[in-house]
C-alpha cells in the first residue's frame, strides 16, 4: 500500500452540516426577499431537509409564505406543508397549518388550489383521523378550478374529488356534467381520473337513459388510449380490464379495437386477449372466433396456447356459441402442431365438465393425438376425458394402459388422474383386464410412491373397493358440478375497490393497495435520530455521527417501503462516552450540548468470515458476507474495535467486479470505543461498476477510518445471494426451456463427497435459497430432481441433481443461456448442499 491511497479518500469540501448551517443562516433572509422566486426557493429548500430538529426554525417563514401575495409562492408552500407534516405532525396541527391548507381552496388562484389538494390528500394518507373532508361548498370550489388548472392539477383535484359521496342522484349527475368535459383532455392520466370519477358516481343515477349516455361518451376516449405507445395501452388495457367487469356495456361495440396486430409486444396482446373474453357475445363471437383461430397460428407459443384457451373460454361462456367453439378447436387439432393440440385437449375436458353428455362424438378425433402428448397437464385432462367416458370407448382399457407403463415416472398431476381413471374404468367395466390393471396402480400408488397425496387417495380407493363396490360407485362415479365461466374472475367488493383506484398502481397490478403498499411509519412515531445528516465523500458510503439516514435501494419492482428498510448498525456495550449534538450546533441551539450515549444493545446473526484479522487491521477486525434479505441484496459486515483508540469515520468502496456491485447507500457504523464492535447491513447495487472478462467471485473490498490507513481485503461473491424470489417456473415451461437451450448449454459437475440423506429435506434447503422444485423421477435406482433458479436480468438456471438417497455422490446438471457462470453457480450449489 503506498502513501498515496489516502488521496481516493480526500476532499476539498468542507462537510454538509458547515454547508447547512451557513444556508440556514441566508435562508430565512431569503424567504423574505422582495423576488417571489427567491422566497419560493427559500421555503422549499428548508422543506427539504427532513431533520426534526429544523422544524420550528422553519415555522414562521412557511407561514408568511402561505399567506404571501404571489400565488407562486402560496402553491410552493402548500406542498412544504405536507413535508413538515410527515416530519413533525404535531407541529404542524399545532401551528394552525392545517388550518391554513384548508383556506388555500378557497384561494383564486387554481394551481394554489390543486397543490393544497394534494398536500392535505397526502396528509390524510398519513393520518389516522378525517383531516380533508370534501363538503358540498368545498365541491363547487374544486369544480371550478378544475377548469383553469394544468393537467396534473386535475389529477389532483379529481383523485380528491373521487371520495365524494353524492348526497342523491340529482347532485350525482351535476358533478358528471362538470366532469365530462375532462373525457377530452390529451393527458392519459386526466381521462382514467374523469373516467374514475365518473365511474363512482354513475352509482348513484337511477336514470337508465343517463347512464346510457354516459356510457356512450366514455367509449371513445377510451379507445383513443388504445393508441399510444405500447406501454400507455397496457396500463389503459389493466384499467379496462376492470371496467368492462363491472359496465361491459361501455366497450360493448368496440370489440375490433382490441383485435391484436402484428407489432404489438406479447404484454398489450395478452391483456387484448383477456378483454376480447369479457367482450365475447352470441352477436359477435363469429368474428371473435376467426381472430382466436388466426392468433392460434402464430410464432410465440405462450400467445397461441393463450389463444387456444380463449377459445374454450368463449365456449364456456356462451352456451350457444360452444358447438362453433368445439369446431374451431377441431380445426386446430387437424393441423397436428404439438402445442396446439395438447392445449386444445386441455380446453376440451373443460368443455365436457360444462356439457355434460352433448359433444362426446369427438373423444375418437382426441385419442387419434394420443401419443403426441407430453405435457403433464394435457395428459391428466387426456387421461380424465378416458376415465370418464370409459363406458363409451370401446378399447379405454388399453389407452390406460399405454399411459400406465411410465406411471412412476409421471409428475404427481398425471399420476392421480391416472388413478382415478383406472378406478372409474374398473367400476364401470368390471372384466378381467381393468382388474389386473387396479392391482398395478394401487400397487405402485401405495408402495412405489413417496408422494403423500398419491398414497392416501390410493389407500381411499383400495379399502373402498375392498369392503363396498357400491358405495365406491357412489365416491368415485358421482355426479359433478357443471363448471362455470370464470372470465369475470375479481370478487365484487374487489373489484369495486379497484375500481375506486383506476389510474393508479392498483388498477395495474389488480390488487388492492394494501396487498403491495406498507405504510411508512408516520412522524409521530419516529425519533430524533430517523434524520441525521452525513458527510459523505463522492464515490465512497460514509457515517457521521450516531445514526444515519436511511439507505438508498436499488431499484425494484415493487415500491420501496418501511419494512424494506435495513436495521441500523447494532453496537455492543461499551464505555458511555459524550457525543455532540451536531444539531443542535448547526442551527445555534447550543454550540456546548453533549448528549450523552444510551448503551446499545449486542450484535445478533450468523457468525461472519473473517476478512481482516485484528492483527492485520492494526486491532480493527471486519468480518463480512454478502446476504439476501427480503428480496435485497445486502453486505452483512461486523467491525470489531480491539485497538486502543476509538475509531469513527467509516468509508467503505467495492473495486470493479463481475456483477457490478456497489454499495446503494452510506455505511451505517457509529464510533467505536476501544473493546467495541458494531455489525451491519449495507444494501447494495448490481450493474454499477463491471470489470471486463470471464465471470469471477472475486470481490475486492477498500475500507478506511478516520484514524488509520485503507485497509484493502479479498471476500468471495457466492452466487447464490442473486437468485431471484421469482425463479419458479411450471413444469411446461421448464420442459420448453430445457429443450429450447442447445446441449452445448449443458454443463456437468460430480460432487463425490456430497450425501443427499432426504429429498425432501433438500428441496426444503434449496428452497430456502430461491432454488425451487420442478419435479422428480427414477432412473434405475437413482432419484433424479429437478430445480429452477434465476439471477437478476432474467438469466435462469436449470438444473437436474441424480443421486441415490443415502449414498456419497452427486451428479448436478445445469442449462442456462448464459454456460459461463456456471462455474459460479456449482460453488453456489455445494456450498447450500454443505450446510
Amino acid at each position: 500500500m503506498s502513501g498515496h491511497d489516502s488521496k481516493y479518500f480526500s476532499t476539498t469540501k468542507k462537510g454538509e452540516i458547515p454547508e447547512l448551517k451557513e444556508e440556514l443562516n441566508s435562508q430565512h433572509r431569503d424567504s423574505q426577499d422582495p423576488n417571489p422566486l427567491i422566497r419560493a426557493l427559500a421555503v422549499r429548500t428548508m422543506g427539504c431537509i427532513r431533520v426534526d430538529k429544523i422544524t420550528e426554525y422553519l415555522c414562521d417563514p412557511l407561514q408568511r409564505c402561505l399567506k404571501d401575495d404571489d400565488p407562486y409562492v402560496r402553491k410552493t408552500a402548500a406542498v412544504c406543508v405536507a413535508k413538515l407534516y410527515d416530519i413533525n405532525a404535531e407541529l404542524v396541527e399545532d401551528r394552525g397549518f392545517l388550518e391554513s391548507l384548508k383556506d388555500l381552496i378557497s384561494d383564486n388562484n387554481p394551481m394554489v388550489v390543486a397543490n393544497a389538494v394534494a398536500a392535505l390528500a397526502e396528509i390524510q394518507e398519513h393520518s389516522s383521523r378525517p383531516i380533508f373532508e370534501i363538503t358540498s361548498h368545498t365541491l363547487s370550489k374544486l369544480l371550478t378550478a378544475l377548469n383553469e388548472c394544468t393537467e396534473w392539477g386535475q389529477v389532483f383535484i379529481l383523485d380528491a374529488l373521487s371520495r365524494y359521496k353524492a348526497a342523491d342522484a340529482r347532485e350525482a349527475e351535476n358533478i358528471v356534467e362538470r366532469i365530462t368535459p375532462r373525457l377530452q383532455h390529451a393527458n392519459c392520466a386526466v381521462v382514467l381520473s374523469a373516467v374514475k370519477m365518473i365511474l363512482l358516481q354513475m352509482e348513484l343515477i337511477s336514470s337508465t337513459d343517463v347512464v346510457r349516455n354516459l356510457c356512450k361518451k366514455m367509449a371513445p376516449p377510451l379507445v383513443t388510449l388504445l393508441s399510444a405507445e405500447p406501454e400507455i395501452q397496457y396500463v389503459a388495457l389493466r384499467n379496462i380490464n376492470l371496467i368492462v367487469q363491472k359496465r361491459p356495456t361501455i366497450l360493448a361495440h368496440e370489440i375490433k379495437v382490441f383485435f391484436c396486430k402484428y407489432n404489438d409486444p406479447i404484454y398489450v396482446k395478452m391483456e387484448k386477449l383477456e378483454i376480447m373474453i369479457k367482450l365475447a357475445s352470441d352477436r359477435n363471437i363469429d368474428q371473435v372466433l376467426l381472430e382466436f383461430k388466426e392468433y392460434a397460428t402464430e410464432v410465440d407459443v405462450d400467445f397461441v396456447r393463450r389463444a387456444v384457451r380463449a377459445i374454450g373460454r368463449c365456449a364456456i361462456k356462451l352456451d350457444r356459441a360452444a358447438e362453433r367453439c368445439i369446431s374451431v378447436l377441431l380445426e386446430l387439432i387437424k393441423i397436428k402442431v404439438n402445442y396446439v393440440v395438447q392445449e386444445a385437449i386441455i380446453v376440451i375436458k373443460d368443455i365436457f365438465r360444462r356439457y355434460p353428455n352433448m359433444y362426446e362424438s369427438i373423444i375418437a378425433t382426441l385419442c387419434e393425438s394420443l401419443d403426441t402428448l407430453d405435457e403433464p397437464e394435457a395428459k391428466a385432462s387426456m387421461i380424465w376425458i378416458i376415465g370418464e367416458y370409459a363406458e363409451r370407448i370401446d378399447n379405454a382399457d388399453e389407452l390406460l394402459e399405454s399411459f400406465l407403463e411410465s406411471f412412476p415416472e409421471e409428475p404427481p398431476q398425471v399420476q392421480l388422474q391416472l388413478l382415478t381413471a383406472t378406478v372409474k374404468l374398473f367400476l364401470k367395466k368390471p372384466t378381467e383386464g381393468p382388474q389386473q390393471m387396479i392391482q398395478v396402480v394401487l400397487n405402485n400408488a401405495t408402495v412405489e410412491t413417496d408422494n403423500p397425496d398419491l398414497r392416501d387417495r390410493a389407500y381411499i380407493y383400495w379399502r373402498l373397493l375392498s369392503t363396498d363396490p357400491e358405495a365406491a360407485k357412489d365416491v368415485v362415479l358421482a355426479e359433478k358440478p357443471v363448471i362455470s365461466d370464470d372470465s369475470n374472475q375479481l370478487d365484487p367488493s374487489l373489484l369495486d375497490e379497484l375500481l375506486a383506484n383506476i389510474a393508479t398502481l392498483s388498477s395495474v397490478y389488480h390488487k388492492p393497495p394494501d396487498a403491495f403498499v406498507t405504510r411508512a411509519k408516520t412522524a409521530s412515531q419516529r425519533t430524533e435520530d430517523d434524520d441525521y445528516p452525513d458527510g459523505n465523500e463522492k464515490g465512497y458510503s460514509a457515517n457521521v455521527g450516531d445514526g444515519g439516514a436511511s439507505p438508498s435501494t436499488s431499484s425494484s419492482s415493487v415500491p420501496y417501503t418501511a419494512a424494506r428498510r435495513p436495521s441500523p448498525a447494532q453496537v455492543m456495550p461499551a464505555p458511555a462516552s459524550p457525543v455532540p449534538d451536531l444539531l443542535g450546533d448547526l442551527i445555534g441551539l447550543d454550540n456546548n450540548a453533549m448528549v450523552p450515549a444510551d448503551p446499545p444493545a449486542m450484535p445478533s446473526g450468523p457468525p461472519l468470515p473473517i476478512l481482516l484479522p485484528a492483527s492485520t487491521g492494526q486491532g480493527l477486525q471486519i468480518s463480512a458476507q454478502l446476504a439476501r434479505q427480503d428480496g435485497q441484496i445486502f453486505y452483512s459486515l461486523m467491525f470489531e474495535n480491539n485497538s486502543q483508540i476509538t475509531l469513527d469515520g467509516f468509508m467503505i468502496q467495492f473495486n470493479k467486479n463481475s456483477f457490478g456491485l456497489a454499495a446503494a447507500g452510506p455505511l451505517q457504523v457509529p464510533p467505536l470505543a476501544p473493546g467495541a464492535a458494531a455489525r451491519t447491513l449495507l444494501p447494495m447495487v448490481l450493474f454499477q461498476n463491471m470489470s471486463p472478462g470471464p465471470p469471477s467471485s472475486l470481490l475486492q473490498v477498500a475500507v478506511k477510518n478516520n484514524q488509520q490507513p485503507v485497509w484493502y481485503f479479498n471476500d468471495k461473491i457466492l452466487l447464490h445471494v442473486f437468485f431471484s424470489e421469482d425463479g419458479r417456473m411450471e413444469r411446461t415451461s421448464f420442459l420448453e426451456t430445457w429443450r429450447s437451450l442447445p446441449d452445448s448449454n449443458e454443463v456437468l459437475k460430480e460432487f463425490p463427497g456430497i450425501m443427499v440423506g432426504s429429498a425432501e429435506t433438500t428441496m426444503d434447503r434449496l428452497a430456502a435459497s430461491n432454488v425451487f422444485f420442478i419435479a422428480k423421477r427414477k432412473h434405475a435406482n437413482q432419484d433424479v430432481l429437478y430445480f429452477s433458479a434465476k439471477i437478476p436480468r432474467g438469466i435462469p438456471f436449470l438444473i437436474e441433481l441424480t443421486t441415490v438417497i443415502g449414498n456419497p455422490g452427486l451428479k448436478c446438471a445445469t442449462k442456462t443461456p448464459n454456460p459461463e457462470l456456471a462455474p459460479l453457480f456449482f460453488e453456489a450449489i455445494e456450498t447450500l448442499l454443505k450446510i
